[in-house]
This record gives structure tokens, C-alpha cells and sequence, in this order.
């Protein structure tokens, strides 16, 4: 079953934000050897890139899309 078109952009907005979030976190590792302030940066970054995830998510299981991350 395809997804109405209305939801299509919802979804690859969503999907955009799921990657970002994974580069975000993946940035804390990098972060690590750069010292305290900048874990704490990357950490607070991936955080909101998460958040903004779970928001999309919660739209789209809204409109009854059901999504797998």
C-alpha cells in the first residue's frame, strides 16, 4: 500500500531528519578527542536532531504511517 502523496514529503522529511540524526551522533565520537566542551556540544546537537526525529515520527504514526528506525 502506497502512502498518500500528501505523505511523501512528511516521509522524506522524516527520513532526512533520521539520517542527520545518525551524522550527529556519529559526530560525538569524533568529538571525543577535542575535549570536554565539544562531546557537550556534539551531544546537545544530536540531542535536537533526534528530537526533531521523533517529532516527524510522531506526525507521520499521526496520519497512520507506520515506520521502522
Amino acid at each position: 500500500m502506497n502512502p498518500p502523496v500528501a505523505h511523501a514529503e512528511l516521509i522524506a522529511t522524516f527520513k532526512r531528519a533520521a539520517a542527520d540524526a545518525a551524522h550527529k551522533f556519529g559526530l560525538i565520537k569524533a568529538a571525543a578527542n577535542k575535549g570536554p566542551k565539544a562531546i557537550e556540544a556534539a551531544t546537545e546537537t544530536a540531542a535536537k536532531a533526534a528530537k526533531r526525529r521523533d517529532s516527524f515520527a510522531k506526525k507521520l504514526g499521526d496520519l497512520g504511517v507506520e515506520l521502522k528506525y
